[in-house]
């Protein structure tokens, strides 16, 4: 017995584990028909998962496929990295997934290389121009979108290239302008010449030139001043108000930020012999509206009175003047007299040596430029085409502005509008109203003429009502409604936006407002009494030769139907043309045709009325002369038949 247990023990064993096996499959997930797992047969790249009490293979985020033989990678770049990614990227597929590099010159917005956009990362453009020294000496960098560009400084020339270039790509490098001043001379005692070897052509070069004078006088022994001169010549040359008999030394450079050897040159003026104070005298300009007065005479330390008579005129405005007088008085040889002139103003100046044996005038003219400084202030706009601004001038002081006005349109390209004028005005406050096209982009510039600064200023004026419907009007009494011909009005006050065919009872045609926004559908419950929208079409929808819209065909034109007219009734229909733009709507309005049914139908109930006496008179003649009855029955009989 001992022995027959050791023999079925194997079998014994296996058994319970063959049952924990079964029912571990179980507890695991159903079996399919073929009394495999389903779990069990799910692909690599899927998931097993519970769907009503069933067990489905279901392919992981980023593969497609049955979850069971097949589950192929999704590729997430195929519609395009600015699709998926974004602006200025780069799209990598992965096995299950995806990621996003920024292009060269753009960065993530969260500093990482690769993102996936589902956190609201994007590229941002890179200012590679953070970086010092990036142009080299020299240059200066220009950021642009996803790089940027170098340029040479002012007072730098390119070497070995052009403009603009690239330091890690171009040999270009930006050098100084070293300019060379040559052959100095002195002529007319008191004038120097001079000849300049730069490459730069066709700029304004600003001279410095010192000079230092030495004279054996005791009273006056030393001259010492310095002058600049600005021109573009190649030539230059200057006369200056020296000292007779007098040692010089002058230097002459050029200002920074461009360089220069300086010329140096050593010269004596020429002995004055006047003696005394012979009463005349020299003027020469410098700094725009300074005078500087050299008398011809040795004789030091003596007192001077000066006369000055200033009157100025502006060429652009009749009704401008500034006059002004008065005296200096003086001890120094070479007096310095600076004017407090207007800007963009031709004067002139006569200037008189009073209390002299023997007097003396000179008389010059001095053309003041327009100012560097911005006159005007608090530009603002109103009543949609008015401009108002504050000038900085004097109380009282005729000013004239110059306008230049561009009108744009986005949405009919071949616009252009261009307009220039001037005003004139003396408040210190101005305003004017311009006459501008509806519906348009404005950019104005305004300058007054006193200055070199213009403002700008942007205008958007609102939509007025669009052309009138071109339609012919019918009048139908009954007969057939021939099509409505559509034609593309022009967008002279602004977009249009759609068409509109209305129908409303005839009655109603006086009491309409084009504005009116409340007509709606055949459908809606008000469509009989208050009337209804039959179509509806966009501009875009429009053909540029005209369209034929039968009334009443039972289409839909946009969201409206296009319902059949019921006979007998009386209708007005109606083409609106609508212009939207900024928020606001503008309509124009014709009256298309006018329907008369009722007429008709009172007209054929008349007819049939008739034509019913007729035959109920034809047949009780007919019955009397065959009968000869004049029984009250068939009379009665004969007036139900007529009624």
């Amino acid at each position: 017995m001992g022995r027959g247990a050791r023999g079925a023990g194997p079998t014994s064993r296996l058994l319970p584990l063959l049952l924990l096996l079964r029912l571990a499959r179980g507890a695991a997930g159903e079996t399919g028909a073929d009394g495999l797992d389903v779990c069990a047969t799910c692909h690599e790249h899927a998931t097993c998962q519970q769907r009503e009490g069933k067990s489905i293979c279901i392919c992981n985020y980023g593969f497609v496929g049955n979850g069971r033989t097949q589950c192929i990678d999704k590729n997430e770049c195929q519609f395009g990295a600015t699709v998926v990614c974004g602006n200025h990227t780069s799209c990598h597929n992965t096995p299950g997934g995806f990621y996003c590099i920024c292009l060269e010159g753009y960065r993530a917005t969260n500093n990482n290389k690769t993102f996936i956009p589902n956190d609201g990362t994007f590229c941002t453009d890179i200012d590679e121009c953070e970086v010092s020294g990036l142009c080299r000496h020299g240059g200066r960098c220009v950021n642009t979108p996803g790089s940027f560009e170098c340029y040479c400084m002012d007072g730098y020339l390119p070497r070995n290239g052009s403009e603009p270039f690239y330091p890690t790509t171009d040999a270009t490098s930006c050098t100084e302008i070293l300019t060379k001043i040559n052959d100095v001379s002195v002529f007319n005692d008191t004038c120097v010449r001079w000849q300049m070897n730069s490459e730069r052509r066709n700029s304004k070069t600003v001279y410095v030139i010192s000079i230092k004078g030495q004279r054996l006088d005791p009273i006056e022994s030393v001259h010492e001043e310095t002058v600049k001169l600005t021109t573009d010549s190649r030539t230059p040359e200057v006369c200056l108000a020296l000292y007779p008999g007098t040692n010089y030394t002058m230097h002459i450079s050029i200002a920074p930020p461009r360089h220069s050897v300086p010329a140096v040159i050593g010269f004596q003026t020429a002995e004055d012999d006047i003696l005394e104070d012979d009463g005349t005298f020299n003027i020469s300009i410098f700094n725009e509206t300074c005078l500087k007065l050299n008398r011809h005479s040795r004789k030091i330390g003596s007192e001077h009175m000066y006369q000055f008579t200033v009157l100025g005129q502006r060429w652009y405005l009749d009704n401008f003047s500034h006059a002004t007088s008065f005296n200096f008085t003086t001890r120094e040889r070479v007096p310095v007299v600076c004017l407090n002139l207007y800007p963009t103003t031709d004067y002139t100046v006569n200037v008189s040596l009073l209390r002299s044996p023997k007097p003396h005038s000179v008389q010059i003219t001095i053309a003041t430029p327009p100012t560097v400084k911005q006159t005007i202030s608090n530009i603002s706009g109103f009543n949609e085409t008015c401009l108002r601004w504050n000038i900085i001038k004097a109380v009282d002081m005729e000013e004239m502005y110059l306008f230049h006005i561009w009108g744009q349109r986005w949405y009919q390209k071949e616009f252009v509008w261009e307009m220039t004028f001037n005003i004139s005005t003396s408040s210190q406050d101005p305003e004017v109203c311009l006459e501008l096209h509806p519906g348009t982009n404005y950019n104005i510039s305004l300058r007054a003429l006193s200055s070199e600064l213009p403002v700008v200023v942007s205008l958007t004026t609102q939509i007025t009502e669009p052309p009138l419907p071109e339609v012919e009007f019918f009048t139908v009494h009954g007969g057939p409604l021939p099509p409505l011909r559509l034609r593309k009005a022009r967008e002279k006050n602004g977009p249009i936006s759609s068409y509109q065919v209305l129908v409303l009872p005839l009655a109603l045609q006086s009491a309409f407002s084009c504005d009116s926004e409340g007509a709606s559908s055949f459908f809606s419950n008000t469509s009989d009494a208050d009337g209804y929208v039959a179509a509806e079409l966009l501009a875009k929808d429009v053909p540029d030769d005209a369209m034929e819209i039968p009334i009443g065909d039972r289409l839909y034109y946009g969201q409206y139907y296009n319902a059949p007219l019921k006979t007998g009734k009386d209708y007005c229909i109606i083409l609106r043309i609508t212009s939207e733009w900024n928020k606001v709507r503008r309509h124009s309005c014709a009256v298309w045709a006018q329907v008369k049914g009722k007429i008709i139908f009172r007209l054929r109930m008349l007819f049939f009325f008739l034509l019913c006496s007729l035959k109920f008179t034809l047949m009780r003649s007919v019955f009397k002369i065959v009968t000869g009855d004049q029984n009250p029955i068939h009379t009665t009989l004969s007036k139900k038949l007529y009624s």
